[in-house]
């Protein structure tokens, strides 16, 4: 599959610890076209490590890409070229993760400091694999001038033949900001995500960071200041509210279909369940990703203890989520029986 600038609109970030295959299955029952990512796996785990473990995933899930992590051009080549055999449709390398262990291993935001080498990595993905070979990046690091520095890297990037970026509009800060914080504490800079849009208009940019809803996102991809950024990557939002991917397929690829609501999302998902119950997973292993769904609607916390507290019991299945869909359907109707009294 060769992924189009509009297959781009929306995609949902690679987050550690959340987006394993499970999550990407369940958001892929929200929404057909937005574009899923895995969490990073280092290019040597993927070279070492148990490769089925790591990479497999379902034909559900697709388009989906593979983030790799890593800083070695020969590794990320062979880990590209595994990638691509399991039947990623993109590979991409992280230059934008902060944390202590990124850094001891070279790899990550730490690279924005070195764009000849990051430039010198992306040319040995894109020798190695026939898919996209793609870019997440921040707009800098510590004391670096983002003016300076995201240019740079997306320059020597493009140099050695990438066309597509999604970049993190925040610095990271490498010393002194946890990860957590520094999803939060520098501040975005949208604008210069813009300008780099603007002044590169032949490459593909996508903008991450700090996006909350669709409404904003539509904001990123509107075309009002003469500047139509090409795509949308959500991270937390998505995750803790995965009812409004939903809205994804006709708000923001234009679609003639219906929104997909939390009960259809979860009724598609079941089969997957099933399948993967079947097979010796865990329900918790699945539901986790589930939480938010009822986000905003009655018996919300029902739904998520019913899942907690129920799920981990020796032998949960599919009946757990039926008592959760219920008590959300049971709030409903009281809530609108109220309302018509």
């Amino acid at each position: 599959m060769m992924l189009e600038n509009r297959d781009r609109r929306l995609s949902v970030a690679p987050m550690m610890d959340w987006t394993d295959r499970h999550c990407r299955a369940f958001h892929r029952a929200l929404t057909s076209r937005a574009l899923l990512y895995t969490e990073m796996v280092t290019a040597p785990a993927v070279l070492h490590g148990d490769q089925e473990r790591l990479l497999g995933f379902d034909a559900v899930e697709h388009p989906v890409a593979l983030q790799l992590g890593g800083s070695d051009p020969a590794q990320l080549a062979e880990a590209a070229r595994v990638g691509q055999a399991f039947g990623y449709d993109e590979i991409n390398l992280n230059v934008g993760c902060p944390s202590d262990r990124v850094q001891s291993g070279r790899f990550g935001a730490c690279l924005m400091r070195e764009p000849a080498l990051v430039a010198d990595c992306m040319a040995a993905i894109r020798e190695a694999v026939t898919v996209p070979a793609t870019v997440k990046c921040r707009i800098g690091v510590d004391d670096q001038d983002p003016e300076v520095s995201l240019f740079a890297t997306v320059d020597a990037c493009a140099a050695a033949g990438v066309e597509v970026f999604v970049v993190h509009a925040r610095k990271a800060w490498l010393q002194g900001l946890s990860p957590k914080e520094n999803r939060d504490v520098p501040p975005l800079d949208y604008a210069l995500v813009r300008r780099l849009k603007r002044e590169r208009p032949h490459l593909s940019i996508s903008i991450n960071g700090g996006i909350a809803s669709l409404d904003e996102a539509e904001a990123h991809l509107d075309d009002a200041d003469g500047v139509a950024l090409d795509g949308v990557m959500l991270g937390r939002a998505a995750y803790h509210e995965p009812a409004l991917l939903g809205q994804a397929d006709r708000r923001l690829y234009g679609e003639a279909v219906a929104d997909v609501d939390a009960f259809e999302a979860i009724d598609r998902y079941r089969p997957y369940m099933a399948a993967r119950l079947a097979e010796g997973v865990a329900l918790p292993a699945m539901t986790r990703h589930m939480l938010g769904l009822m986000h905003g609607r009655p018996g919300a916390r029902a739904f998520r203890r019913i899942l907690t507290v129920e799920g981990v019991r020796p032998a949960a299945g599919l009946e757990v989520l039926d008592r959760a869909v219920e008590a959300v359907r049971d709030a409903e109707a009281r809530r609108e029986a109220v309302q018509a009294a």
